[in-house]
């Protein structure tokens, strides 16, 4: 993710903005631009400042505080094309679910953005009804009248409980699953590596190859899981995976790499946005220095990011425990994981 300025004023933006503090213009995201612009009003529509040739209406989930995404100005599409990913979505008239379903939409439009970055494909629902990417928000059935919903993925099509909206709950199951790291966005990620999997592995000539890296995804999921459950990680999963989860099946191998690279690629957008470098006033190591001045989602090389990347966390682990809070990257990037996130990153690239 990157920072935003406002057209009218200069004044710093960030993704989620809906009006600018300063000048108080309204603020639009163009998808197309990648960018946030300030707005002035035409009629019952917008003219972007970014792009004052154009007209734009707002998404219709604007009328929520759930979306500030444009949508065409000629009534097209009612929704933006992140919210065209939507298919279902809790009950609005039950006020409670707002809030949380506020917070998931947030999650929902960064990790649109990161696939826009990196030209991935995003057929939605409706352009490939079979494969297409959608996003089913569901809240918990009544107590004792069903099983809760799971968070999940199946032929493009995630499912992400409402509950995991809500902070106490997701540590709640962060604490039960005995997980380092539980967010709304990370639950995105990961879901989102199964769906890309299918497309750039699977459908995309790259089983072998995949195979050679992450281990043969032949072997029966179910039986892997359910061992993974009954006897957790093996005490070395260090050694060769980015987390315990990821030695479950390499489906999972898979899913974690992936959410991870879409960690290390945004992340370090923003910290390149701030100019952040890491340059420790301590017995100089290369491996303690870092200035990000590269666009991560256009990079050649894997090995620029993690190079940018560990003392970027090195330093704000560090500064997280000064606070009293948990590592931001609460994990260790081995060989064989960083060997597994160039893979990712190939692929994404479409490199040989």
């Amino acid at each position: 993710m990157k920072l935003f300025r406002c057209q009218h004023c200069s004044q710093v933006l960030y993704f989620e903005n809906t009006l600018c503090e300063r000048c108080g213009h309204r603020l639009g995201f163009l998808p197309e631009a990648a960018t946030l612009s300030a707005l002035a009003p035409e009629g019952e529509a917008w003219r972007p400042l970014a792009a004052p040739g154009q007209r734009r209406l707002f998404c219709s989930n604007a009328q929520y505080a759930a979306c500030n995404w444009l949508a065409p100005e000629d009534g097209s599409e009612a929704l933006c094309a992140a919210c065209r990913h939507n298919r279902i979505i809790p009950d609005l008239t039950v006020a409670e679910n707002l809030p949380p379903w506020r917070r998931i939409q947030d999650a929902a439009h960064r990790l649109i953005y990161s696939f826009q970055r990196l030209k991935l494909p995003l057929a939605n629902r409706i352009e490939d009804p079979a494969h297409g990417l959608a996003f089913d928000v569901l809240a918990d059935p009544p107590e004792g009248s069903a099983p809760p919903v799971m968070t999940g993925h199946e032929e493009g099509l995630i499912t992400i409980a409402l509950a995991e909206a809500d902070d106490a709950e997701r540590e709640r199951r962060r604490t039960a699953m005995g997980e380092p790291y539980r967010t709304l966005l990370g639950h995105f990620r990961h879901e989102s590596g199964h769906h890309y999997w299918d497309l750039l592995v699977r459908d995309g000539g790259k089983l072998e190859e995949c195979r050679a890296v992450f281990g043969d995804d032949s072997q029966d999921y179910a039986a892997a899981l359910q061992a993974h459950y009954a006897r957790g990680a093996p005490p070395d999963w260090q050694n060769a995976y980015v987390s315990a989860y990821a030695a479950a099946h390499p489906w999972e191998d898979f899913a974690e790499t992936w959410a991870h690279y879409l960690h290390i690629v945004d992340t370090l957008e923003m910290a390149s946005a701030f100019r952040l470098s890491v340059q420790p006033r301590v017995a100089r190591g290369d491996e303690l220095d870092t200035q990000i001045e590269f666009d991560p989602y256009r990079v050649r090389d894997v090995a620029a990011l993690v190079e940018a990347w560990l003392p970027l966390t090195y330093a704000v682990n560090s500064l997280n425990r000064c606070m009293g809070s948990p590592d931001l990257y609460p994990f260790v990037l081995s060989p064989p994981a960083i060997e597994k996130l160039g893979f990712v990153h190939r692929l994404v690239h479409g490199q040989k």
